[in-house]
């Protein structure tokens, strides 16, 4: 089987990510043969429009290999850098593309997952969607151009899940900016049969349109105002403070889950946040995302927590350093610094 179905139904490029069983995680092959058709499809008058979606029930992707990266990690071999080198690219090409790029972003659509759906120009979420930009809790950083995405979403709210790694619904994700259209899943097999049949990008547009329905009330919109109270702070020792002083529930939750996180990859993350939003860039948030990917995968936290959560599954990393005091200016700046390998470098 491969893993990665690229065929042409109709007038439209398909990319179908069939990795079911590993809940269609992303590697390296993938990614190649995303970028080929990308590239084939791109000036082919026959294609009028891309759609990306996932085999299986479970939802679009789950993210990168992870596994994978560990093992080579572990054995010295950071094949990684490679792999978000092109990855990377990828998601550039995404955001730029000149066809309609539709993306069906149903059940579970995390880290490398949001790469490929939420750079797009036409991005469908259902009632079964679960987004989420999980990384700090492996040690990582908000990668694929995400520290991008959650830097435009309103206020506080992409802070708000960079920091937590909570999972937004589909309606959450709308309100985020990081969606555009909610359907029923049960629609979704029509839908997609009807694209097939449209011949102009116009189109694409209409037949989205028609199948589409007005999306729930999002429960992050409904604590917008304290998130943006909690979240504006400057640092995350500010955050978990005002999170504790608030007395709520929903913000009690938050503090929670980020006290679970690597302490080292919330200073980062809320760091690249921050960059991110200062750039307004996607390019320089990817080239940023590089430096911070590569010296991540190079240091414990990132082989602990994949290990913790992945391979021994016992939900137990042990930090290093496992306090935010632990944790100095300095420490942060050098996951920033340019790589050795060279920075992330984007054809003209």
């Amino acid at each position: 089987m491969n893993d990665i179905v690229v065929a042409q139904q109709g007038h439209i490029g398909r990319l179908t990510l069939n990795r079911p069983k590993a809940l269609n995680a992303l590697n390296r092959d993938m990614v190649r043969e995303m970028s080929k058709a990308l590239d084939a499809w791109r000036d082919d008058p026959a294609v009028v429009a891309v759609l990306v979606d996932g085999a299986g029930e479970r939802g679009l992707c789950a993210g990168g290999d992870i596994r994978s990266i560990y093992d080579e990690a572990k054995a010295g071999r950071y094949v990684a850098d490679d792999f978000w080198r092109e990855e990377y690219i990828v998601n550039a090409a995404i955001s730029t593309y000149p066809k309609p790029y539709v993306a069906v972003m149903d059940g579970i659509v995390m880290g490398g997952g949001v790469g490929i759906s939420a750079h797009g120009s036409h991005r469908i979420v259902t009632e079964r969607t679960r987004l989420a930009m999980p990384e700090v809790a492996i040690g990582f950083s908000p990668d694929v151009g995400g520290s991008y995405l959650l830097a435009r979403s309103p206020g506080e709210l992409g802070t708000w899940a960079g920091l937590t790694a909570i999972p937004m619904s589909g309606a959450d994700a709308i309100v985020c900016g990081m969606a555009d259209y909610y359907c029923l899943s049960a629609a979704l097999p029509g839908l997609i049969d009807a694209l097939t049949q449209t011949k102009t990008a116009t189109d694409v547009e209409a037949t989205i349109r028609a199948a589409v329905v007005e999306p729930p009330e999002s429960p992050l919109a409904v604590h917008r105002a304290a998130i943006d109270a909690c979240f504006s702070k400057n640092t995350v020792e500010e955050i978990l403070a005002a999170l504790d002083k608030a007395n709520d529930a929903f913000l009690t939750e938050a503090a929670v889950r980020m006290r679970r996180h690597s302490p080292t990859s919330l200073k980062v993350t809320l760091r690249a946040l921050r960059e991110a939003r200062a750039a307004n860039d996607l390019k320089a948030s990817l080239r940023m995302e590089f430096r911070v990917a590569t010296a991540c995968i190079r240091r414990h936290d990132m082989i602990e927590g994949i290990r913790a959560v992945v391979v021994d599954k016992d939900q137990k990393p042990q930090w290093r350093p496992d306090t935010l005091d632990g944790v100095s200016g300095a420490d942060v700046a050098a996951f920033f610094a340019p790589p050795a390998a060279g920075d992330l470098v984007f054809n003209a």
